[in-house]
This record gives C-alpha cells, sequence and structure tokens, in this order.
C-alpha cells in the first residue's frame, strides 16, 4: 500500500510540473532591449544638408574672339590701323567696334587698299586666354543627377585682331581694351554615366549670362545666355573630398549696335577650358566632440551617432571600420624593397 501511494504521489508531481513547463513556454522570455539601448537621434537638417555639395576650381581658358563684317568694307590706309566703313555711307568710318562704336571722319585714298563685303569674307579674329576662379554649389540626387547654381570670374586677356582674309593688305586691328574681368552666372545640371573604383565620370552642362565688364557700352551691346558643355573626372579622395578636372567647351556671342541704318556687329567669343579643383560635400553626421576618442568608425555617445575625429577629408575612410592606415607600414616607402622590413 505505502509503495502504491508513494508511485501515485510521484506521478502527480510530475504531471503538475509539465504543465506548468507548458505554460511558461507560452510566456514571452524575450530581454526588454528598451533597458539597454536608447533611440538614437537623427542627423536632422543635416541629412538634406549632405546632398549639397560645394565646388572650387580654377584652370585656363582658349578664347577665340570673331567677328564678321557682312555689310561693311574695311580700308586700310598707308599707316596706321584699318577702319571699317558702311559702303551706303562712306564718308563716316569706324576706328572701334569690338566693345564700343568710336567713329571718324573718312576720305578714302584710291591709292589704299579697300574691300567690301560684298565681294569677299572680311572680318578679324583673336585668340586670346582666360584665367577662370569658379564656385558652385550643386544638389545630388539618386547617387547619380545634380542639379545647382555656379558663379565664375575671370581675367579676360584681349590680343589683337587678325584679318580672315587679305592679311597681306590689312593691317591687325588692337581695340582700345586689352582685357577686362568676364562674369558668368549660370545654372548647372548633369549626370554621372560611368565609375571606375575612386574615380567617377560625370557630363554637365552650365546655362546662364554673362557681364562684360566697365570697358563694355553696355548700353548699346546686346548678349544672349551661354551654353558651356562639359565632362567632369572626379577622384574620390575621402566620404566627403574630391578632386576634379573638367575639360569643356563654350558657346557665347554679343552684338553691338551700330550708327542709325548701319548692320549690328556681330561677335562670337566661344572658348574651350580646362578646370581644375577641389569639392566638399557636407558631412550628414557632426564630427565627435570628444578629443580624446581615437575610434575610427562611425560611432554613438550617449543617444547621438558622430562620425570619427580620426578621418582627415583627403583619406578615403570607410565608415564602418575605419581603415585609418590600411597599408602595413612594412609595405611603405624603402621598406618595399626590403627581405625582411622588421
Amino acid at each position: 500500500m505505502i509503495r502504491t501511494y508513494t508511485i501515485l504521489t510521484l506521478l502527480a508531481c510530475l504531471c503538475s510540473a509539465n504543465i506548468a513547463f507548458s505554460q511558461d513556454k507560452d510566456k514571452d522570455n524575450s530581454i526588454p532591449l528598451d533597458h539597454f539601448y536608447v533611440d538614437r537621434k537623427g542627423p536632422g537638417i543635416r541629412k538634406l544638408l549632405s546632398k549639397f555639395t560645394i565646388g572650387l576650381s580654377t584652370g585656363y581658358g582658349a578664347t577665340t574672339f570673331k567677328h564678321e563684317l557682312d555689310g561693311y568694307g574695311i580700308y586700310q590706309p598707308a599707316s596706321g590701323q584699318p577702319i571699317v566703313f558702311n559702303p551706303d555711307v562712306p564718308t563716316v568710318g569706324f576706328t572701334n567696334w569690338f566693345n564700343r562704336v568710336d567713329t571718324t571722319t573718312l576720305a578714302i585714298n584710291p591709292a589704299d587698299f579697300a574691300v567690301n563685303s560684298d565681294t569677299a569674307k572680311i572680318g578679324f579674329k583673336s585668340k586670346s586666354f582666360n584665367i577662370p576662379l569658379k564656385l558652385t554649389i550643386h544638389y545630388e540626387f539618386l547617387k547619380r543627377y545634380r542639379v545647382g547654381l555656379g558663379y565664375s570670374l575671370e581675367f579676360t586677356k584681349v590680343k589683337p585682331f587678325e584679318p580672315l582674309s587679305y592679311d597681306k593688305q590689312l593691317n591687325n586691328f588692337k581695340p582700345d581694351v586689352s582685357s577686362f574681368m568676364l562674369q558668368k552666372y549660370f545654372v548647372m545640371l548633369g549626370g554621372s554615366v560611368y565609375r571606375y573604383e575612386n574615380y567617377l565620370l560625370t557630363i554637365d552642362a552650365n546655362i546662364g549670362g554673362y557681364g562684360l565688364g566697365k570697358k563694355f557700352d553696355k548700353g548699346n551691346i546686346t548678349r544672349g545666355i551661354y551654353f558651356n558643355l562639359g565632362a567632369t573626372v572626379e577622384r574620390e579622395m575621402s566620404e566627403y573630398f574630391r578632386v576634379f578636372i573638367r575639360p569643356s567647351y563654350e558657346f557665347k556671342t554679343f552684338k553691338l549696335a551700330s550708327l542709325a541704318g548701319s548692320p549690328e556687329f556681330k561677335h562670337k567669343m566661344n572658348a574651350f577650358y580646362v578646370n581644375v579643383g577641389v569639392s566638399y560635400r557636407l558631412p550628414e553626421l557632426r564630427k565627435c566632440y570628444n578629443k580624446q576618442c581615437s575610434i575610427q568608425i562611425n560611432h554613438a555617445h550617449g543617444n547621438r551617432e558622430y562620425r570619427s575625429r580620426r578621418h582627415p577629408i583627403y583619406k578615403k575612410q570607410n565608415p564602418h571600420y575605419g581603415e585609418n592606415y590600411p597599408e602595413l607600414i612594412k609595405y611603405k616607402g624603402k621598406n618595399k624593397r626590403k627581405l625582411n622590413p622588421y
């Protein structure tokens, strides 16, 4: 009897333990992580600002000033500069027709050389140069396209104009302006088309207006918009910093009003540019406030995430594992030629 009672008691205890165990399995025994982790604050307005890139560049531009004198004639005195005249009004000559109109009383000597646009293609051209200083800011979206604004200030040299034809009979034309400051303001549109490792190729266009400076008669000059098409090759030095080179070609023209009854003087000033510069994208994360912090990756202090203080803007970094010194010292410099650098 005693044995039977003992066995029944043990069975009852086992059943109650199984029921309690099955009930515990149904409970949520997960660790409450909210007691160990805090909600991190987002970057806020910096997330939007990080889409903007500022660029600064300089370089060299080769500008060709060119004009054709349709409806005019050219008279070359025995000495001095050529004089342009309207065949319908041959008593008035133009001594300057580039930046402003200057006239003089004209008396053509039959012994001197004269040519008319009715019988030949006449005009002048000058191959000059520019030194640009250019500032841009653009917004990148979809990791490919960009739109922005820019401003350029260029020192422009004006060399003497050579005749398009009859260079043996006609002297060079020297306007009274030898240099001027060219201002340009534009909209920038572009898209990236190819990437190779840290190099990025972008095709972009600058479209806008320009100013010719104080030496030009702005009241009698009509300017159109200019169009610049280029290809930018960028080298990513770090997450935020790039260097680039941008060859481009530019089209622009202006017209100078002449005397009443005479045609306008139409000038072309197309140019080829090579710009070199740097660009900087605004970081999304703040730099770590702790000057003693040596963490190389993006990290958190409290409820805010920071970028490393150890990341120089000129060196490529991986925000996940640092990469401050990706190449060991034993593989650098003179150590490359040593069998045992240590």
